[in-house]
């Protein structure tokens, strides 16, 4: 294998690339799936070369009609397609848990908030997953992998398996696992939730029409330029030493806690949260909804975190799939223990958070932290969520389903935790925490807040208390008695 890979190397440009993989199917097929995904080296004109980084990297940028060959070879013999057909088919299936994801921020935040709102906060994720796999298929895919050669400002870029060539070759394009159609419906899955985690934070109070502006820009443009920078080969794969977030616990998550903490911030509380006689409790309509919402969710970080290997590997996704559950169970008995010494009862929002908190941070190191380890990362991200909702309180910083402690607080937590017990660097750790998250919040401050001066960002106060789901959609959720709720 050693000595293909040296052949493969020395072959130079596409058309002796092309040359050499149309040999037969069994060299095809050996390039792909065999030095794709080796971990050895290869000595080549005196220099060390990592096979699998190499391979990976040539197949990346081979044209539509390199591509082509190797599919056609691939196609040509039966035993080489079944180990391809199935990185495709779990990629596909992980897709589909991402989606169950979006069911379970849409139970989650109904259930935590009060009833006459629930109609709104369900549009609000019917819109959002509509127009994010839209808007990532139409412009987001291509700018998220825009190449080397422009690794901070995507916007224009034309990688050969972005959004352009997925209108006409994406059937024959693919990378040495799997189909760009399959990588495509998978990552816009991902795309989709930072800009959910935003409507569970701005709950009750934000104006549709003004939310519905927002969200689409951020999924639509913000996203998937913050994510070139780390899985687009952008300037943060770049450093020196990575940065490391395997899944998304800072490209994803706390991306999207910092810009809900924006948002928050331009929108203010909701009205008869914080008096002069302390903070007054508005409590969820449904603990059953919530509790359903947080369970789908945990069903769904199995394919989040597990389809992020991005090929059927038993032995890595088996990991992923122990240490993302030992993870969200130690979250959750953190975030049990803690809010209970600290309130003095058992509070069931904080069990169904400390999951959240657990998972979120296990997603940056889920492939490269022990799974004792993950138990602590998880057991620690459930007590930071507990405090950071008590302290987001007191600062009068109103999340009514403590998005912004779950995946903003958790999400920077998990991605230290990866230099803590999975050998990143710390330093490159921190540049990708403050680059992420500095530009989601000033991004979203300045976005948000030209709406705010355009048509306005919160309902009126009439509105507010009649609630969002009769003021703004004129139909209560539960039948006519709810709309006097």
């Amino acid at each position: 294998m050693l000595a293909k890979a040296e052949e493969f190397v020395a072959a130079g440009d596409d058309a002796e690339w092309s040359d050499f993989v149309t040999e037969d199917a069994d060299t095809a097929w050996g390039l792909i799936s065999g030095l794709a995904g080796s971990e050895d080296s290869a000595i080549v004109d005196g220099e060390t070369v990592g096979v699998g980084e190499y391979v990976t990297g040539k197949l990346n940028g081979a044209s539509a009609e390199v591509n082509k060959a190797i599919y056609d070879n691939v196609w040509s013999n039966a035993d080489a397609l079944t180990p391809w057909l199935t990185h495709n088919i779990w990629v596909l299936i992980a897709a589909f848990l991402v989606f169950i994801m979006h069911l379970g921020f849409a139970t989650l935040e109904s259930g935590l908030c009060q009833k006459k709102n629930t109609v709104n906060i369900l549009f609000k994720n019917c819109w959002i997953i509509s127009v994010g796999i839209l808007l990532y298929f139409l412009w987001g895919f291509n700018a998220h992998y825009p190449g080397w050669d422009n690794g901070f400002f995507p916007i224009g870029s034309s990688a050969s398996y972005g959004a352009n060539e997925l209108l006409t070759h994406a059937t024959n394009l693919y990378h040495s696992s799997y189909t760009w159609w399959t990588d495509f419906i998978f990552q816009a899955m991902f795309a989709a939730t930072a800009a959910t985690i935003v409507s569970g934070a701005v709950a009750e109070r934000a104006k549709l029409s003004s939310f519905l502006i927002f969200s689409a820009i951020l999924v639509g443009f913000a996203y998937p330029w913050v994510g070139s920078w780390h899985w687009g080969s952008g300037f943060l794969a770049n450093l020196k030493e990575p940065f490391y977030d395997f899944a998304g616990s800072t490209v994803v998550h706390a991306f999207g806690g910092f810009a809900a903490l924006a948002c928050v911030l331009v929108l203010g509380p909701r009205r008869g949260k914080y008096t002069k006689n302390g903070i007054k409790p508005i409590l969820g309509h449904s603990m059953p909804l919530a509790a359903i919402g947080a369970f789908l969710l945990f069903l769904g970080w199995f394919g989040f975190n597990g389809g992020s290997v991005l090929a059927a590997e038993p032995h890595l996704v088996s990991l992923v799939f122990v240490t993302t559950a030992l993870a969200a169970v130690g979250g959750a008995l953190g975030a049990m223990l803690i809010a209970w010494i600290v309130t003095k009862k058992p509070d069931l929002s904080m069990a169904l958070n400390g999951f959240l908190a657990g998972l979120v941070g296990i997603t940056a190191g889920a492939d490269a932290i022990s799974p004792t380890m993950s138990i602590l990362v998880g057991l620690i991200a459930g007590a930071i969520v507990v405090f950071s909702v008590i302290m987001l309180d007191k600062l009068k910083i109103d999340d009514p389903v403590g998005a912004i402690s779950v995946h903003g607080t958790c999400g920077i937590w998990g991605t230290l935790a990866v230099a803590f017990f999975g050998g990143a660097n710390l330093a490159s750790q921190v540049i990708g925490i403050a680059a992420v998250c500095g530009f989601a919040f000033v991004f979203s401050l300045v976005v948000f807040g030209i709406i705010k001066v355009a048509i306005g960002v919160r309902v009126e106060e009439e509105e507010e208390v009649q609630g969002l789901d009769v003021a703004e959609h004129g139909v209560p959720a539960y039948g006519a008695e709810s709309a006097e709720m």
